[in-house]
Formats: C-alpha cells, sequence, structure tokens
C-alpha cells in the first residue's frame, strides 16, 4: 500500500491524531507558501516573519522593533520582509512614492488602533476623503501667519517654563526635565490653537496631571501592528484589568479639559475646537479631536525638547557656543535676527529632533492597485511599505556617528541629509502640528540660552533608554539634570 494510503488508514484509525496533524499540516503547507510562494518571496528577511506576523507583534510589544529591524538591514539590505506582507525599507529614495507623490500610498488599516472615543482622527484616518474637511477646517492655525499673530503668548508660555526650570535647579535633587518640557507642550498647544492655557507648568506635582493620560495612549502602540478587531477587544480587556487610579484620574481630567472647553465654544470661534465645530463635526468627534492635539502635541514636543535640553547639559562647549550667538543677536537690539533665522540654534534644534526617535518605528502604507516597481523591484498591490525614523536617521553612511549629538552637521548639510531627515513624516500626511513644534523647539532653545539656567547642569543618567513603540516611551518615564 502506497505510503499515503497508509497515513489515511491511520488517520481514520485514530481521530485524535487526525485533528492533530491536520492543522499541523495546514500550517506546514503555509509557512512553504508563504516562504517560497508567496508575493513577495523575493523579499529578504529572516524565516519566522516571512512565516507569522507574531514576531513583528512581539518585537513592537517588547520595544526593541526599530533596534531589531535595523541589524537585519545590515544583514539583508534596504528591504526587509518583517510580517508575511509587510516590509520595512531604509532607502530615502523610496520616500517620495509612498508618502509624497499624489498624496502618497494608503495608510495602513492599524492605524485605526489610535482612533479615539470611536472616532476616526485627523491622525488615524485612512479615509482621505474624511479627513480633508477637518485638516482643511484647522491647517490655517499652524499656518506661519497664525503662529506670527499669537507669538507673544507662545513666548510667555517658555518663559514660564524656563523660570520654573531655574527655580528648581536651586534645589539639590535631580530635575526631571520631561515633566517640565510635557508641561510647556501642553500650555503651547491649549494656549495658541484652544486659547486656554493648561497651565501645566504651574503645577507642583511630581508629575504632570496629563502624563498619565499620555502614556495610556503611548501605551496603544504596543499593539500598534494588531488587526484593529483584535486591538479593540485586547484594548478592552487591558483597560479593565490593568486599570489604575492615576490613569483613571488623568483620562478624567483631560475629559473635563475638552468638554468643557467644546460646551463653551462656538462655531463662529477661530479656535481649533470652533473650526471643527463649524465644519459641523459633532461636539463629540471634536472633543475626541482635541484630546488627540493633547495627546500628540504634549508627548512628541515633550520628549524632543527634554531631548536636546539633556544634550546640552552634556556638551558644555555646545552650550556655550549656542549662548554666544543668541547673546551677540540679542546685542544686535531693534536690528536683532528673529530666532528662526540664527543657523547654530536651528541646527541645534533639528539635531535634537534627528535624535530624540519621538517615533522611531516605521510609517506603514499600503502599495495601491497595480503595484509598485521602485528601483527594479516589485511590490504588489495590498502589501504593506514604510520607512522608519529610527532606520533614517541613525543611517551611519548619511550621519557619521550617528548616535551623537552633533549640531554642526547641519551647518554645511547635504541633500542627502535632508532626504534622509523624517522627523515629521512627509507629503500631505505629514505631522500637521510641524510648525508649531519647530516654533516651541526654537523658542525655548534660544531662551535656555539667553536665560544660561542650564550652567553647571550634568545629566544624571549615562543613557537614555526608550520602548520604540509607535511614540517612544522613556524608561522609567525620567530625563533629569542635577545641578551643583
Amino acid at each position: 500500500m502506497p505510503l499515503h494510503g497508509l497515513i489515511l488508514d491511520g488517520l481514520r484509525a485514530h481521530p485524535l491524531l487526525a485533528i492533530i496533524f491536520t492543522p499541523l499540516t495546514l500550517l506546514a503547507l503555509r509557512s512553504i507558501y508563504r516562504i517560497y510562494l508567496h508575493q513577495l518571496s523575493h523579499i529578504p528577511g529572516p524565516i519566522l516573519p516571512k512565516i507569522t506576523s507574531l514576531w513583528l507583534y512581539y518585537h513592537s510589544y517588547l520595544g526593541d522593533e526599530a533596534r531589531v529591524i535595523h541589524l537585519l538591514h545590515q544583514q539583508y539590505g534596504p528591504y526587509v520582509r518583517v510580517s508575511p506582507n509587510e516590509i520595512d525599507i531604509s532607502d530615502a529614495d523610496a520616500i517620495p512614492a509612498i508618502y509624497v507623490s499624489k498624496g502618497g500610498f494608503p495608510k495602513a488599516p492599524c492605524y485605526a488602533n489610535f482612533d479615539i472615543d470611536g472616532h476616526k482622527t485627523i491622525f488615524s484616518t485612512t479615509d482621505a476623503e474624511y479627513r480633508s474637511p477637518r485638516a482643511k477646517a484647522v491647517v490655517p492655525l499652524f499656518s506661519t501667519k497664525s503662529l506670527r499673530e499669537n507669538e507673544q503668548a507662545i513666548w510667555a508660555c517658555v518663559d514660564r517654563m524656563v523660570n520654573r526650570l531655574a527655580e528648581e535647579s536651586k534645589g539639590r535633587r535631580p530635575v526631571n526635565v520631561l515633566n517640565l518640557t510635557r508641561s510647556l507642550a501642553i500650555d503651547a498647544v491649549s494656549t495658541h490653537l484652544f486659547r486656554e492655557n493648561y497651565d501645566g507648568v504651574s503645577e507642583r506635582g511630581p508629575v504632570l496631571s496629563v502624563s498619565a493620560f499620555v502614556d495610556a495612549f503611548v501605551a496603544v502602540g504596543r499593539f500598534f501592528y494588531l488587526p484593529n478587531w483584535f486591538f479593540v477587544w485586547l484594548d478592552w480587556a487591558v483597560a479593565k484589568w490593568q486599570a489604575d487610579r492615576e490613569t483613571d484620574d488623568s483620562m478624567s481630567l483631560v475629559d473635563k479639559f475638552v468638554g468643557t472647553l467644546v460646551a463653551k465654544t462656538t462655531a463662529k470661534s477661530t479656535t481649533f475646537p470652533g473650526r471643527l465645530l463649524a465644519a459641523g463635526l459633532s461636539d463629540s468627534e471634536t472633543k475626541a479631536q482635541c484630546k488627540d492635539l493633547v495627546f500628540a502635541g504634549t508627548d512628541s514636543t515633550g520628549m524632543n525638547l527634554a531631548t536636546i535640553i539633556r544634550n546640552l547639559a552634556l556638551y558644555p562647549e555646545k552650550y556655550a557656543r549656542l549662548k554666544k550667538e543668541v547673546s551677540d543677536n540679542v546685542a544686535l537690539g531693534k536690528d536683532a535676527q528673529e530666532v528662526q533665522a540664527l543657523p547654530y540654534l536651528n541646527a541645534i534644534v533639528k539635531e535634537g529632533l534627528r535624535i530624540s526617535m519621538a517615533n522611531p518605528t516605521r510609517l506603514p502604507h499600503v502599495v495601491p492597485q497595480g503595484g509598485w516597481t521602485f528601483k527594479n523591484t516589485y511590490f504588489p498591490a495590498g502589501s504593506i511599505v514604510g520607512c522608519a525614523g529610527y532606520e533614517l536617521h541613525f543611517n551611519s553612511a548619511i550621519f557619521p556617528d550617528p548616535l551623537s549629538f552633533i549640531p554642526e552637521r547641519w551647518l554645511n548639510s547635504t541633500e542627502e541629509m535632508s532626504k534622509h531627515w523624517f522627523a515629521f513624516g512627509a507629503g500631505s500626511r505629514t505631522c500637521i502640528a510641524r510648525n508649531l513644534a519647530t516654533l516651541e523647539l526654537q523658542f525655548a532653545t534660544e531662551r535656555l540660552a539667553r536665560s544660561s539656567v542650564l550652567d553647571g547642569a550634568r545629566a544624571v543618567q549615562t543613557e537614555v533608554e526608550i520602548f520604540e513603540w509607535f511614540n517612544s516611551k522613556v524608561k522609567g518615564e525620567k530625563i533629569e539634570l542635577v545641578w551643583g
């Protein structure tokens, strides 16, 4: 009797064996297909991620995704298959097609995991038609003209933060500058976009009241790549079994702040919620869009500015050069240049954005119908491709000694450096608050130099470690300096 006949007879005689053997056979066949016959089988990478998405989910949850994939690029080249249907691309020449040209490729479905209170946000929606009227309503608030008109209010937020830092530096205990920079970020966002200062800088607690709310959203990044149906269930389970009083209180506080804000805003208001209400959004969705803004504006800018402050303390010679540039400019009186025109200051901001890794991981988009051929490599329709800030910013061929803070590299930047700088994404889906975030960093860096508040400051941690989620999280939630 042929071998397959003996196997069939054995399975009929032992049903339990059939129950075990059948799924194993199907799993083996699927694995063989994904490795050798799949439409992405020509893309290199380790065996495990070719077989299952669990490899990507594991490293995303663990928070070492960007570093692990960075090592894979060194082994396999510019394209690495990181799940059965997903490719990480390290070549900056891919950015225009994926993110810029004709609006770029559509966002991957997993962005829905960042929906808030059942509403798609300007950030999380994958539908361009849904996003367009919402983004169009608020984009004017982020224009150079709008920011210029409100400069004094933003400067006031910065001054309060620097004064608070100066006050805390007089003590003997370490100062968590990440907490202060988050405080500035929420104050600047609320002051400019809501016309109501959250006043986080004035809080005297060890942790900003909004931080637990922000961290809860950051933690969503652990599960970013999960299918939305599974994410919704898991998010519910985590909220039910791992809820804590601090997070609940912070969530309630932000809900109350946003709810009060929207309740007293009319459609005639030119604020962020006013413009959304005028565009026809419901109160509920307007609140969700405002909460998304509170999260994003606080987290990324807080991380970026804390990174700049820490590195100015680590490199006193760079801090001294910055101070001289600023003081020389101030001495010019009414002929002084605007902060945005100071070369070394802006080099510091750009380098800080490069190394801070506020958003280290891939921005996944879906290859549209017809597929995509890039440098003689074909990517079929429906496959997910993307570039990561970590991979682009730490490319040693473009940025020698990539982990080091070297603002001087931007004083004579090359076209390749600009191509690989990906701090805010690219194209029509670039960070909507890019101009506001950059202005905050420029203003704060100027005031830090002018006030001399960092004189004698030393970094407490030898290294700041992060969880490499979609929005990074500092391990220990502190970036500390000490004086004296």
